[in-house]
């Protein structure tokens, strides 16, 4: 009987250590995401400040387009993607244990975290261009310096949602949704082009006069 209460106790407490080491686990991925995303959401705004601050923007998507051919790289923002990609390996580690491979050679994870660096960099640049357009419409429209904030925010639901109907009275920056589409469309090779595309093709489409005078009232209020 003995033999089986210290059998039992003993199977008690490794349950109890996997229980606290899966929780562990899954806090220490849950802040490795937030760390993440708050890296992601700089760069972004890094980015797209930079084109605020230039002296040329896009005129039109199919400008755009041209110089999403290129192969100019956002280097200003180099060291920001760096740290991007290595917030990214505990995160890719974390889906691969979810995914039940649970020995995954490092090999792959760097692997990985070199592929979600290459959607990273073209997914800031695609950001680049399309919140140079959009400034491009609103200074146009309004005949002022085009808000980064509303910049950020348009680009950004552009990005993520071309077909879905605006509304600056929408806080929301969606950052997480961007996290999660970089870093897996990296680990598995997805193209952003033609999203892209189609959000630029959103952008021409806009009616920037109504859009600021919107996101105007909504800021008085």
């Amino acid at each position: 009987m003995r033999s089986a209460e210290r059998a039992t106790g003993k199977g008690a407490v490794v349950l109890a250590r996997s229980a606290a080491a899966g929780k562990k686990a899954g806090a220490d991925a849950g802040r490795a995401g937030i760390a993440l995303a708050h890296a992601i959401d700089g760069l972004v705004s890094r980015a797209i400040d930079e084109v605020l601050l230039g002296d040329k923007h896009v005129t039109s998507a199919e400008e755009a387009r041209r110089v999403l051919a290129g192969d100019e790289q956002a280097e200003s923002v180099a060291d920001d993607i760096q740290r991007v990609v290595v917030l990214a390996v505990p995160v890719v580690r974390a889906f691969a244990r979810g995914a039940r491979l649970v020995k995954l050679p490092w090999v792959i994870v760097a692997s990985s975290a070199i592929s979600v660096g290459v959607a990273v960099r073209t997914g800031v640049r695609e950001i680049q261009v399309l919140s140079s357009l959009v400034a491009h419409r609103l200074e146009q429209a309004t005949g002022e310096p085009a808000d980064p904030a509303l910049v950020k925010k348009v680009t950004l639901d552009l990005y993520l949602h071309p077909k879905r109907k605006l509304r600056p009275t929408d806080d929301k920056l969606h950052l997480v949704r961007l996290t999660r589409k970089w870093v897996l469309g990296g680990i598995f090779g997805l193209q952003t082009a033609k999203r892209a595309d189609r959000a630029l093709a959103a952008a021409e489409r806009l009616d920037p006069a109504a859009l600021a005078a919107s996101w105007d009232s909504a800021r008085r209020r």
